[in-house]
């Protein structure tokens, strides 16, 4: 990687401020630049280490306005958050793809296996699975009787895709991802519970990312779906029969209870819980630690706490909570002082 200011400026439409020869050859954090790496900067709160890095070329939004001088050779962007992820993907891009099937690899007689599928060490397709040209899986990765991977995929090690569970194309799943573990059903009886049989399947489509150590249990019957363009953080919980919809993200510790259906768009923080059979129409958006214990089909919300209501509102609650030990104080000091005028 070697490119100038000139060159990235038209390849990301950007005016420059500064030496258009000025190269670069790696990224950097703007308050870790080196020269020779090009930065970025999209929040105002980071603007004091523009004026001290020493990265060659930094990108900034075309509003933004200094306030001393820079050496940095500026690139003005419409946004430089989006610029950025742009030029590190071209960069990804360049980045040789490995290829070729590990003597250690183990591919049953009626799999199939597309071109330039790279399979590394440990690696185990079962009988009737498919991975489609381009895909690659990493060490220890499983694919089980029955299941496919689509084209252009990226299992990292020790990923677990079970039996008859469909994998799109152009999918990411990060080390220890499962997909198709058991739905968590039980049916009580007189001396325990009996496990119920998850007969179904997963269903993830086309250009999804999860990330590791995440589950997406099987449906009961029928198929749990996670649709097109869904990203997931680490440690999420999607359970038996959920519907995820198309470009849904979540945080880490998400927790989706079986049966749930979510809409399209949506934001989930941190350790959010979703309660099972519940449905969320598109674009909920939902803060860190909330509990969603009901329906909210409407969507187009911003919600937080535990149960979840309207984020605006759980601000203003937020602060009379803290304050409420001095009003219940308060309250039982004006409670005594009426019972004693009523005696009086």
């Amino acid at each position: 990687m070697n490119f100038s200011a000139k060159q990235i400026a038209a390849y990301l439409g950007g005016t420059i401020e500064g030496d258009e020869n000025a190269s670069v050859m790696t990224f950097a954090k703007i308050e870790e630049g080196i020269e020779g790496a090009i930065s970025f900067l999209a929040n105002p709160k980071y603007a004091h280490y523009l004026y001290e890095t020493r990265s060659s070329i930094v990108l900034v939004n075309n509003d933004f306005v200094a306030e001393q001088p820079v050496s940095a050779t500026l690139i003005r962007v419409p946004n430089a958050y989006e610029a950025i992820a742009k030029l590190l993907t071209l960069y990804q891009s360049t980045v040789a793809k490995r290829s070729g099937i590990h003597p250690t690899a183990v591919v049953a007689e009626s799999a199939t296996v597309g071109e330039d599928v790279y399979l590394g060490p440990h690696v185990y397709v079962g009988e009737g699975a498919s991975v489609g040209k381009g895909s690659q899986l990493y060490a220890g990765v499983v694919v089980e009787q029955n299941a496919s991977v689509g084209e252009d995929c990226v299992l990292y090690p020790n990923v677990s895709v079970y039996h008859d569970c469909k994998v799109g194309n152009r999918v990411i799943l990060h080390s220890g991802c499962v997909i198709g573990s058991d739905g968590f059903g039980f049916a009580p009886a007189a001396e325990g519970y009996e496990k119920i049989p998850q007969i179904g399947n997963v269903c993830i489509e086309d250009d999804v990312e999860i990330g590791a150590n995440s589950c997406v249990d099987r449906s009961t019957m029928g198929s749990t779906y996670v649709r097109r363009g869904v990203k997931l953080d680490n440690l999420v919980q999607i359970a038996h029969n959920c519907d995820i919809g198309s470009h849904t993200v979540m945080s880490a510790q998400v927790g989706v209870a079986g049966s749930a259906k979510i809409g399209q768009w949506c934001m989930f923080g941190g350790q959010v819980g979703i309660v099972g059979h519940s449905v969320l129409g598109d674009k909920v958006l939902c803060g860190a630690q909330a509990g969603i214990a009901g329906s909210i089909p409407k969507g187009n919300v911003t919600i937080q706490g535990s149960p979840a209501i309207d984020a605006k509102n759980f601000m203003r609650s937020s602060v009379i909570f803290k304050k409420l030990p001095e009003m219940y104080s308060e309250l039982s000091r004006l409670k005594k002082e009426l019972e004693e005028l009523k005696k009086g």
